[in-house]
């Protein structure tokens, strides 16, 4: 049973992902859907901080075990189900009242680095862990909605490179481009997302209004640009 637990810290609220590897699949999506609603309808938290239990990985993205085999059975229903899933959570993420910030405590790869780049700040651990986007090998072109979520958060020159190429970037060479706000030591990653969020005490109202406006044009990519493609039911993978 996927675990996703949550805590809050007088405005602060933090959601742990502690599901192993965080691997997208409906059970674990649907999970944090759950905890972003119980956040915001059972708390009066204004600032909202993801992370992650695993020892080295924030999260690895697309559950590939779980889908490259509803593919193969041609259950397109099924993946056409998962991938409207994921994009509600993104679309939720991106409209979510509460300032959301990353404490990225491991690698960030693929669907993982995505849903980094959809919150609205970064901090990430220092001494292990990359941020990379490997579906060029992978055989997996980004939805456009995907596609609008990086150049949110990295400039579009280093999204070239990173989905051409596959880099792995490390924290340090996150911070270099602005991705994250701050590369930690493990030992203080916590601590120190915690004092940036503690600074951020904002109405919920407001910040839901200010996403509403910034993120529109993300917001439509997701709900016009990728349905196309969802629909037509041909994933490319391997």
């Amino acid at each position: 049973m996927t675990q996703i637990a949550f805590s809050v810290n007088a405005h602060v609220a933090t959601l742990t992902l502690n599901d192993g590897e965080n691997r997208f699949n409906p059970e674990f999506l649907s999970a944090v859907l759950e905890g972003l609603n119980a956040i915001e309808s059972t708390t009066a938290a204004t600032t909202l901080i993801i992370t992650s239990s695993h020892e080295k990985i924030f999260s690895n993205g697309i559950d590939l075990e779980w889908l490259v085999p509803v593919i193969q059975k041609n259950d397109i229903a099924q993946a056409k189900d998962f991938f409207y899933l994921m994009n509600h959570l993104f679309r939720r993420i991106l409209t979510y009242p509460l300032i959301t910030i990353g404490a990225i405590s491991g690698h960030a790869f693929a669907g993982g680095a995505i849903l980094a780049c959809a919150l609205d700040f970064r901090f990430m651990r220092s001494d292990r862990g990359f941020f990379c986007f490997p579906e060029v090998d992978l055989g997996i072109p980004f939805l456009p909605g995907m596609n609008a979520m990086l150049k949110k958060a990295i400039p579009m020159h280093v999204v070239e490179e990173m989905q051409y190429t596959g880099a792995r970037l490390t924290a340090g060479q996150c911070a270099a481009h602005h991705i994250i706000r701050k590369a930690c030591p493990m030992e203080t990653l916590m601590a120190e997302t915690l004092e940036f969020a503690m600074s951020l005490n904002k109405r919920r109202e407001v910040v839901a209004e200010m996403k509403k406006r910034l993120n529109q044009p993300i917001i439509t990519a997701i709900d016009v640009e990728d349905v196309p493609y969802i629909e037509s039911g041909q994933y490319n993978i391997g």
